[in-house]
């Protein structure tokens, strides 16, 4: 197998891919367009099958990811999961599906797996950051190897999530809280309020103080369609919308970030996505 690109040798820099056909598939397709990270869904997003993992194409991939050949992996739960939904049933299907999840992502350990936290429904915030932490407490596992991240949302709907204090007030009643990180989606923290366009030390000085920068494991890569506190999550192409490129590069050269996963969830196909990890390597500044 032909070694990581030299282009991206220290940036790590990816994007969603399909895991249709397996581990090293996802492997060898990221190799191809210059990445050396990449996130899934761990079942179809809209629905709970999930495909049977082949226990050579794990184990395949763990020894390629500890000679170096691809970096950290992001799992990422179905977006109709909803730990805090005001039907007993969905909440109960939140849990078994993340239970699930993480016991298949032991096959690959010591990765990431994203979680949306969920819509309360009108149930209020106070009650959906319970459900959400209790649903969190009997999932998680001491054994469990995987470190589950909280996405920043834009706030759209009822979303819970779309300030860090609402991530914090999860985490503060998670026993396992250390098992726990926060996934900064870029798109999201500018649609929800922050201005990390003009003003990205005062937001990640705020995250620091609420949550603790440590805290801060993955970034989603995006470019926003909508202006700042529009709620509407809707991404757009590295350049293409109320962000920027230049607003961009500050952030992949942050000296609190620079050192993350990025991955790019922008309306791309693979060619796309190449062009988009070949320019922000050569933005991002040893």
């Amino acid at each position: 197998m032909n070694p990581m690109p030299d282009l991206c040798i220290r940036m790590l820099i990816g994007c969603h891919l399909s895991s249709s056909h397996g581990f090293m598939s996802m492997l060898r397709t990221a190799q191809s367009i210059g990445a050396n990270v990449f996130q899934f869904y761990t079942r179809n997003p809209r629905g709970s099958a999930a495909k049977p993992i082949d226990a050579q194409d794990a184990a395949d991939f763990v020894r390629c990811q500890r000679e170096g050949q691809i970096g950290p992996i992001v799992a990422h739960a179905p977006y109709t999961l909803n730990a805090c939904s005001d039907d007993p049933s969905k909440r109960a299907f939140a849990k078994r599906t993340m239970a699930d999840d993480l016991e298949r992502m032991e096959s690959v350990p010591h990765n990431f797996y994203n979680l949306h936290p969920g819509s309360h429904m009108g149930q209020g915030l106070a009650v959906g950051v319970e459900q959400i932490a209790a649903m969190l407490n009997e999932v998680l596992k001491p054994e469990h190897t995987t470190v589950v991240l909280l996405e920043t949302m834009a706030g759209k709907g009822r979303e819970v999530g779309s300030r860090f204090a609402e991530l914090k007030q999860i985490i503060d009643r998670v026993e396992l809280g250390d098992r726990l990180g926060i996934c900064f989606d870029t798109c999201h923290t500018w649609d929800s309020g922050y201005d990390i366009a003009e003003h990205l030390d005062d937001v990640l000085r705020e995250f620091d103080q609420v949550l603790g920068i440590e805290r801060l494991r993955v970034v989603h890569l995006n470019d926003s369609l909508n202006v700042k506190a529009s709620h509407k999550d809707r991404h757009a192409k590295i350049g293409e919308g109320a962000l920027g490129s230049e607003a961009i590069v500050r952030l992949i050269n942050h000296p609190a970030l620079h050192h993350l996963p990025f991955i790019l969830e922008t309306p791309n196909e693979l060619e796309g996505y190449s062009r988009e990890i070949a320019w922000l390597c050569e933005q991002w500044q040893d």
